[in-house]
């Protein structure tokens, strides 16, 4: 590409950026992805129609309508409930208590009883500092308490931090705190600004077993009916509501965020092919797992497809359904760290340079079995005399990468359309971004790096870009392009119009796909999602970049990103987002208006049932699925259904 090509391109992509900047979540209005959940307003910022004090027909003057949220503003307000009844259902809002003050949310309310919180459990809301209860906000009052996860404490003791076992992700008094509740009768669970504290099942031997303890033993309907009012509790203090909104779960399971499904399926893409050095049983007698990583092409004209293993060889095969062998293109397992010692760890991505047809050369980011939680970013380069071999002696080592954990490692490396290699990494890794990684500019965890591996500064085997967003910034390092990721999994560039699609995997309630830009802070650990995360205070004030999409965990709970389909077979699939769920096994296309910032639609596409590892493209810009598999058939192409 020429100097005055990329700079007319950088011009492009710069207004194209820009137009993709969105403004912070508009309160008491429902996202594109939340009104397709069939998420609906409880309140909407004007009236509170939808509410009435308990016992009573009507609301008490107590309770005001007050920039864009309702207020328990002077005595006599009272306890106030839904007019309607709730059984399996969602609920998100947002609340902000008075210093010292307290209030709380009540479910399953029935209206026999002199006070709902006779029939209704009740999560508390409070000020955590000043406030006269011990029980603090967000606990199931004297029934359940936040429990750390053993796979949190399993990751601490990995690198020897502690942190509290009793979360406290509330922030201050007067600032606004997002309470998520669900209630069905598999699983209740409450988190707190993002942080899952708790599950419980109502009715279940452990849930009658912490009643019997508690106080409300002797009331005989107490978390018993099944149905009934959700309730916003009149304490005494002031606290005000807003964006509260509920989603019903009639057999608890959330509906799918979907405006129907493309007449598309998955077949197998190569089913005949076996793959150069693997076998299906290892030394021990048990199934060897074929994890593909990520599928690719040289952009040579060969039309070959390379397909990398996280268990660190690329394998190289011709582009044809009929292909039966595959070539082992570069081995590099004698170097590369397990997966199946640490799962998010191994060989994470590959990249062929822009001009491979001319220099030979591809980019490998893997975890060295020589360095524990480091990630190299490695030049290789093809033989000299065979096509379908690069020269795993002939490594240069262009990054190494300190990672504090074995999670969150990111992993996609991807050339832009600017020359430059873009490197995403995850926040480091444990349990609510325990080192503040997320939001640090003097760490490249949880950031997009872009390097200019053209040219060599220094002592580094790389370059920074003259004009990356932080360079000659005291304190930042300059190869930061983007940040405030928790841990990207895939990122990919629109061939047709250069954006950058991030799929970032969420903790315990968000998924989200963003478009990168420059110097775009992504808000984790502050924010996941369009939604506030953690107790850091002020966060609702912080300047991000709003996801183009999110889905909450009751759809799906990892998210895996994918890229833009530019091929031509699949005409209805054209300028749409691929991506999907490893964990629910689902898959889907996003159709996104960049200029409006509006979804177009979500829309489904018929999958095997697999978790989804990765996806790929080839050079005429198919599209391609992967999936760990212990028979070697993990590599699907999406096709027209019959």
């Amino acid at each position: 590409m020429s100097r005055l090509h990329t700079v007319l391109l950088g011009a492009l992509l710069s207004a194209v950026f820009t137009a993709a900047l969105r403004a912070e979540a508009p309160v008491n209005q429902l996202t594109d992805a939340e009104q397709r959940g069939k998420w609906r307003l409880l309140f909407d910022g004007r009236s509170a129609d939808q509410f009435r004090n308990y016992k009573k027909e009507t609301l008490n003057d107590g309770w005001v309508i007050e920039d864009g949220a309702i207020v328990r503003k002077k005595g006599g307000a009272g306890d106030i409930i839904t007019k309607e009844q709730f059984d399996s259902f969602e609920l998100q809002l947002e609340y902000k208590i008075s210093k010292a003050g307290n209030s709380g949310l009540m479910f399953h309310v029935t209206e026999e009883n002199p006070a709902p919180w006779h029939s209704g459990p009740e999560v508390q809301i409070q000020d955590n500092v000043d406030g006269h209860d011990p029980q603090k906000s967000g606990w199931l009052y004297q029934l359940y308490q936040p429990v750390k996860p053993a796979w949190a404490k399993n990751f601490e003791q990995q690198v020897g931090i502690s942190t509290p076992d009793i979360d406290d992700a509330t922030r201050p008094a007067g600032e606004w705190n997002h309470l998520y509740l669900r209630v069905t009768p598999q699983q209740g669970e409450v988190c707190i600004n993002g942080v899952s504290y708790y599950k419980f099942q109502v009715g279940s031997d452990d849930w009658n077993a912490r009643v019997a303890k508690s106080k409300f033993a002797n009331m005989a309907g107490f978390g018993k009916a099944g149905k009934g009012h959700i309730c916003l509790q009149d304490h005494g203090n002031e606290v005000a509501f807003r964006n509260i909104k509920v989603r019903d779960l009639p057999d608890g399971k959330a509906p799918e965020p979907v405006d129907g499904a493309l007449p598309l399926k998955s077949i197998l893409a190569f089913p005949n092919l076996e793959w150069d050095g693997w076998e299906e049983i290892d030394e021990k007698g048990k199934p060897t797992m074929l994890r593909p990583i990520h599928l690719t092409h040289a952009g040579d004209g060969t039309n070959r497809i390379f397909v990398a293993m996280q268990s660190g060889e690329i394998q190289v095969l011709p582009n044809d359904p009929a292909a039966t062998k595959s070539k082992l293109f570069l081995d590099l397992r004698d170097r590369t760290h397990s997966w199946k010692i640490d799962d998010e760890e191994g060989l994470l991505g590959l990249a062929f340079h822009p001009d491979y047809k001319r220099n030979g050369e591809l980019f490998v980011y893997y975890t060295p079995e020589a360095e524990a939680h480091t990630a190299y970013v490695s030049r290789f380069k093809v033989s000299k005399s065979d096509p379908d071999r690069a020269d795993p002696a002939g490594e240069e080592i262009v990054m190494k990468i300190k990672q504090p954990f074995a999670n969150h490692n990111g992993g996609s490396i991807a050339f832009g359309p600017d020359g430059y290699l873009y490197i995403a990494l995850g926040d480091g890794g444990g349990r609510n971004d325990p080192l503040g990684y997320g939001q640090k500019l003097d760490t490249w965890m949880g950031s997009v790096l872009r390097i200019d591996v053209n040219r060599k500064e220094g002592e580094k085997n790389y370059a920074v870009p003259s004009d990356n967003p932080f360079v000659n910034q005291t304190g930042v390092l300059p190869e930061i392009y983007a940040y405030g990721f928790r841990n990207i999994w895939r990122m990919s560039f629109d061939r047709e119009t250069g954006l950058g699609w991030i799929g970032d995997v969420g903790q315990d309630l968000w998924e989200e796909i963003d478009i990168l830009v420059k110097g775009g802070n992504y808000g984790w650990s502050v924010r996941e999602g369009t939604k506030y995360f953690g107790n850091a205070p002020d966060a609702s004030k912080a300047k991000v970049v709003e996801p183009v999409w999110e889905y909450d965990h009751q759809v799906g709970k990892s998210i895996t990103g994918g890229f833009v389909y530019r091929g031509k077979a699949l005409p209805e699939l054209t300028g749409c987002y691929l991506y999907g769920d490893y964990v629910t096994s689902k898959l889907w296309a996003l159709k996104y208006d960049v200029d409006a910032g509006k979804t177009i639609f979500n829309k489904s596409i018929s999958w095997t049932g697999q978790p989804i590892l990765a996806f790929g493209e080839d050079e005429a810009g198919e599209a391609y699925v992967m999936m760990p598999s212990a028979s070697g058939k993990g590599v699907y192409r999406i096709v027209k259904a019959e």
